[in-house]
C-alpha cells in the first residue's frame, strides 16, 4: 500500500489490490466470469483482467465507417495515452519497449486476418504476446504484477526501481497482442511471463456500474463483473 506496506491478502490468497488508472473503464475477460479468465493458462493469465477506458456511455471510441469495415488509429481511443498506475508498492524486475502500437480492431473484417495471425504471435513469445510491459515484485508476498500493451516510448521505470501504490508507470497502449487499446493486469508467481502461474488478485475500493444495471455499488476487496464499468474511489 501507499504507506509502505504490503497489501493485504485474502484468507484464500487472493492479493489485494488498488485499480491501476484513475476514471472509468470497461472490466472484460474478468476472472469473476470464468477461470482462467482468458481461456489458457499460459504466460500467468489465469487470472488476469482487461481494462478498457470508456466515456459515460461506455464507448472506447467514437464510431463511423471504419468501426465496421476497417483497422482503426489507436490514438482515436479514449484510454489511448492514459496514466496506468502502480496497483500496490513494489520493486521493478522486468522491463520491454519498442513495441509498436498498432492499428486497432473493432470490425469483423479486420478481426478474421487478426486471429489467422494469433498462431505466428504465439511462437513468436513474451513480447509478441505482452508487447510492452512492466512487471515488479511485491517482495513481501513472493508474488510479482505485470501490466502489459503498454504505449511505446511512455515507461517512466527501470528495473531496480522502488515504485509506490498509484505512481505512474507508463501509459495506455496497444502494442502486443491486443484489439484495440487497453491495460491488461495480472499476478503471478514469476517475473517471466513464459513459466509463470497466475495467482488470484481482488480490488479495493471502488465504484461499479454492473453490465445490466443502472446504478453503480460500492464494492471492496472484490472483483469486478464481466462488462462492468468501475473507478476507484478514494
Amino acid at each position: 500500500m501507499a504507506d509502505g506496506s504490503p497489501p493485504p491478502v485474502l484468507p484464500d490468497g487472493t492479493i489485494v489490490l488498488r485499480l491501476p488508472f484513475d476514471g472509468r473503464w470497461l472490466a472484460q475477460n474478468s476472472p469473476a466470469r470464468r477461470v482462467p479468465s482468458h481461456g489458457v493458462d499460459l504466460f500467468g493469465e489465469t487470472y488476469a483482467i482487461d481494462f478498457v477506458a470508456v466515456d459515460d456511455r461506455r464507448r472506447s471510441a467514437p464510431r463511423d465507417w471504419r468501426t465496421w469495415l476497417a483497422t482503426e488509429p489507436p490514438e482515436r481511443f479514449i484510454g489511448f495515452g492514459r496514466p496506468l498506475l502502480a496497483p500496490a508498492d513494489g520493486v521493478v524486475v522486468a522491463v520491454h519497449d519498442g513495441e509498436v502500437d498498432h492499428e486497432a480492431r473493432r470490425s469483423q473484417l479486420a478481426l478474421v486476418p487478426y486471429a489467422l495471425g494469433q498462431a505466428a504471435r504465439l511462437r513468436g513469445g513474451v513480447q509478441a504476446i505482452a508487447g510492452n510491459h512492466v512487471i515488479y515484485e511485491l517482495r513481501e508476498h513472493r508474488a510479482f504484477v505485470a501490466l502489459v500493451h503498454l504505449r511505446r516510448g511512455s515507461l517512466r521505470v527501470a528495473v531496480g526501481d522502488r515504485v509506490v501504490e498509484g505512481q505512474h508507470l507508463a501509459d495506455c497502449g496497444n502494442s502486443g497482442n491486443s484489439t484495440e487499446p487497453h491495460v491488461h493486469l495480472q499476478v503471478m508467481d514469476s517475473a517471466d511471463l513464459s513459466v509463470a502461474r497466475g495467482a488470484p488478485m481482488a480490488f479495493r475500493d471502488f465504484r461499479e456500474w454492473p453490465r445490466h444495471r443502472g446504478e453503480p455499488v460500492v464494492r471492496a476487496r472484490a472483483v469486478p463483473g464481466e462488462g462492468a464499468v468501475v473507478e476507484p474511489v478514494s
